[in-house]
């Protein structure tokens, strides 16, 4: 029955990415963020995600929707960061897993490119937020009510063999999305609405405390203030900030608050001066290798080489050393500048959207993007997601909703709704800048 229902599903996006391209970016998205196909046994080994994003692609060639690629500098720099790797990948240490690797990263960063072309209005961009929020607001929601019947003792996963899967990653792309769920909240009217959306956002931080994380646990302190900084009512909501915090580490059990306490020693945690190691192996690296070691260099050889102790064999966990060490000093550059640019695009949208009143949610987006962007810095400070989904989706709300905000996209959005749609393709010749 699981299987039926995720085949008509998969159907269904494959028809809708024909008819209009950019549903097919939504249904691409759904797949490569909430991996709903690794419930379903016969799904989980089929190219879902290739058949959507091929329908999008044929989609766009018969399409009468807008089509337009605009070049900004973060689309400028996301491409060199993309075609960086590109360069860098002869170079591996590994050339046949790193390849592997790399078209998984290239086939995430192509259909981004893909999106950029192909969402322009406010509804695009809503839509886009309410699937990520869907996407891992199911994870929040049921990984909340997990830790709360079990008191907190057993950790939260993601869906298997997705970039979430472990629990540390999970938490991280839950972190991230409360904003996303606290900026739809801002747009609701009705007070049940908003009720939902606060149950959600409770749960969603219970289920990342529950993944026993210490990075997401640093992530959320990152994200809330920036939250809190840029949300009025600094102090009442200060105060219900804090209250709510005290709670939630008040309901999370001993063994919980002991790994917490580690962050503060530690030169005393296994893991974390595991972690430290596998930094300084990436520097090492990466001063011996201009061009990286390829994306797969967590090999014992490797750190036998680079790293203080080579029998202390860990992941980069860390998005700048995993950049520095698999791409070298020029990548980590690209990847500081694109996230620098995308931080102050979205500040730019705090700034400049707030009139007319019809442009107020772009200035919304921008302030929760800057907190989900805040949590990403500093929980991936710990985390090896440098090539995940999430961030690089924010990243295009950033470009679209600030492209929509100067092209005075309301104007544009009222005349689309007040001219009537045509009624054969002789009758109208459909735009495309």
């Amino acid at each position: 029955m699981r299987d039926a229902l995720t085949a008509l599903v998969i159907a269904a996006l494959v028809g809708f990415a024909l008819l209009h391209p950019w549903l097919g970016i939504m249904g691409w998205t759904v797949i490569s963020i909430m991996n709903p196909h690794r419930y379903a046994w016969s799904a989980s080994i089929m190219p879902v995600a290739a058949a959507v994003a091929i329908a999008t692609l044929v989609g766009m060639l018969i399409t009468r929707d807008r089509i337009r690629f605009v070049v900004t500098p973060i689309s400028v720099v996301f491409v060199a960061f993309a075609l960086w790797m590109c360069v860098t990948l002869p170079f591996s240490l590994f050339f046949d897993t790193s390849y592997v690797m790399w078209k998984q990263v290239m086939k995430i960063d192509f259909m981004i490119l893909v999106a950029l072309a192909l969402l322009h209005s406010r509804r695009h961009v809503m839509a886009l937020v309410w699937v990520l929020v869907g996407s891992l607001g199911f994870y929040g929601f049921k990984g909340g009510f997990f830790t709360i019947a079990t008191g907190g003792d057993h950790l939260v996963w993601g869906p298997p063999e997705s970039f979430i899967e472990g629990n540390n990653e999970l938490a991280l792309a839950l972190v991230m999305t409360i904003p996303l769920m606290r900026f739809l909240q801002m747009q609701q009217h009705s007070r049940w609405v908003k009720y939902g959306f606060t149950v959600l956002m409770l749960l969603t931080a219970v289920s990342a405390l529950g993944t026993h994380s210490r990075g997401a646990l640093l992530a959320i302190v990152g994200m809330t203030v920036v939250m809190w900084w840029r949300g009025s009512h600094k102090l009442v909501s200060g105060v219900v900030l804090g209250l709510i915090g005290f709670a939630l580490i008040a309901f999370m059990p001993g063994q919980w608050e002991a790994r917490m306490v580690t962050i503060a020693n530690y030169e005393q945690d296994q893991s974390a001066m595991g972690r430290i190691n596998a930094w300084w192996m990436a520097w090492n690296l990466a001063n011996d290798l201009p061009m990286g070691g390829g994306f797969d260099i967590y090999r014992r050889v490797v750190f036998a080489r680079y790293a203080p102790d080579p029998t202390d064999v860990h992941a980069a966990h860390s998005i700048y050393f995993q950049v520095l060490g698999e791409h070298g000093f020029v990548g980590l550059v690209l990847f500081l500048l694109l996230w620098l640019l995308v931080w102050r695009s979205a500040g730019w949208l705090r700034r400049h959207a707030r009139e007319p009143q019809a442009a107020k949610w772009a200035a919304e987006l921008g302030s929760m993007i800057q907190a989900s962007i805040a949590g990403y810095l500093v929980g991936g400070t710990f985390l090896s997601l440098a090539y995940f989904d999430l961030p690089y989706n924010l990243m295009l709300l950033v470009v679209v909703a600030r492209r929509w905000v100067q092209e005075k996209g309301w104007e544009r959005d009222a005349a689309d709704i007040a001219s009537p749609a045509p009624t054969s393709p002789a009758l109208s010749t459909p735009s495309r800048t």
